[in-house]
């Protein structure tokens, strides 16, 4: 059995592995994007309707939640090194099919491939960053895994949108392949299973909480509840934004790419800085309720209020500014859900619950992209069908963090759903093992 480190000390080498699992979304959302950042040309050349580009950027999701699920039911007994591997292996190769001629049957069932292959990545990147650092301090990695996905968008678009613009969008697929076989081999290489909890076997004696009390406790329905109404902004800038650039408002698809990165930068600087404020106030003996929970809702809420000022200003750059600003503090959110669920959930049914939770809140991806086809497909214009969706998207990033702000309290849900007497301070000492 693995002697356990002290509680609150950082293994050796915990950075190398968040470094690589940083990486690890940088490809995942570059394989998430390229399709909304190639739309136009897919339309153009596939001939598809709004409403087909919707259905297309939808069937991601398809299988997303469901293998989400299974596969984190599967990492509470096997190795996060070895899953980690496969679903690379998955995505690198969804992507090839798309180098040549290719049919809409074609691409939306690689698609599917793709969704099945990444809907698990971010719960099981987080639990196997959860086993390199103590509860205390896995807020700040949480938030560069995060990062991941604002980085992949940074890095992939430029380079994503020249192949585009200067060859085909055929050969940004195939780019994307390649990049994901190069980080197969790192992690092969360099990737190691952290020391604090190698196997279930080593919390055997922790006492489990039934599932059916951790999935309905106030905690984790505010999560789920939440990061669905960021994950419906967050679906809406992967496989809309760029459209609504060249379609909405008449930008070239190369001054589209160069657009299209400014909601991840600020998004970026959201979700680094919450991870820092909420370090330090934990430090500084705040409650995980306000460190944690109002910190990552109250956003949203903000947000949502921002996005509903869309329709009434002209189209331009104050429309761009909203847009960037109120989708881009959707954010915060990620950061500080996967720690609130940890600081209550044993280590055995860890990686599980938090990969109930990300099957559950990214079904707003399935929906939000089709949503926004059929909107735009029968409104007026298409510039009334994008302002209706991205309204609809206010009131629903809105309302997901005032529901959140309600919810989210995981300094007492581990008392409440053990019976034990909750201890003074800000954690629950003991909510979730440092091991």
């Amino acid at each position: 059995m693995t002697t356990q480190p002290t509680s609150g000390r950082t293994p050796k080498g915990a950075w190398t592995i968040t470094f690589l699992l940083f990486l690890f979304m940088v490809v995942n959302f570059a394989d998430k994007i390229v399709v909304g950042l190639a739309g136009v040309p897919i339309k153009t050349e596939m001939g598809l309707t709004q409403e087909q580009f919707g259905d297309l950027g939808s069937s991601f999701f398809l299988l997303f939640a469901i293998s989400a699920i299974v596969v984190g039911f599967i990492v509470n007994r096997v190795a996060t090194r070895w899953v980690l591997l496969v679903l690379a292996v998955i995505w690198s190769l969804a992507q090839f099919p798309m180098v040549g001629t290719v049919s809409f049957t074609t691409l939306v069932i690689c698609r599917i491939i793709l969704g099945a292959g990444e809907g698990p990545a971010f719960s099981v990147a987080a639990h196997a960053i959860y086993k390199w650092f103590p509860d205390e301090k896995r807020t700040l990695p949480t938030a560069i895994l995060s990062q991941g996905s604002a980085f992949g968008v940074i890095l992939a678009v430029p380079a994503l949108n020249w192949i585009i613009v200067n060859h085909s969008w055929h050969h940004a697929f195939g780019a994307l392949g390649i990049v994901g076989l190069l980080w197969v081999v790192a992690w092969f290489a360099l990737g190691k299973e952290g020391p604090l909890v190698s196997t279930v076997a080593t919390v055997a004696d922790e006492p489990r909480i039934p599932y059916l009390k951790l999935l309905t406790s106030r905690t984790f329905i505010g999560c789920v509840v939440a990061t669905f109404g960021a994950y419906w902004a967050l679906s809406l800038g992967l496989t809309w934004f760029t459209s609504f650039i060249i379609e909405g408002l008449g930008f070239s698809q190369q001054q589209a790419g160069f657009v299209s990165i400014l909601p991840w930068i600020f998004g970026a600087t959201v979700v680094l800085l919450t991870g820092w404020i909420s370090q330090v106030m934990l430090a500084g003996g705040y409650t995980t309720r306000a460190a944690r929970g109002v910190l990552g809702s109250v956003p949203l809420i903000v947000g949502g209020c921002i996005l509903a000022l869309l329709p009434q200003v002209a189209p331009g750059g104050l429309m761009i500014a909203l847009l960037v600003v109120g989708s881009g503090l959707c954010g915060s959110i990620y950061v500080v859900c996967p720690p609130m669920l940890g600081e209550f959930t044993p280590v055995s049914q860890r990686g599980a619950v938090i990969a109930i939770y990300g099957a559950l809140y990214t079904i707003s991806g399935l929906l939000a992209p089709m949503v926004m086809g059929n909107v735009i497909q029968h409104a007026a214009t298409p510039m009334a069908g994008y302002l209706s969706g991205f309204t609809i998207n206010a009131a629903i990033m809105a309302g997901s963090g005032v529901i959140g702000l309600l919810l989210l309290w995981p300094n007492t849900e581990r008392a409440r759903l053990t019976g034990e007497a909750q201890p003074a301070g800000g954690t629950i000492k003991g909510a979730v093992s440092p091991t």
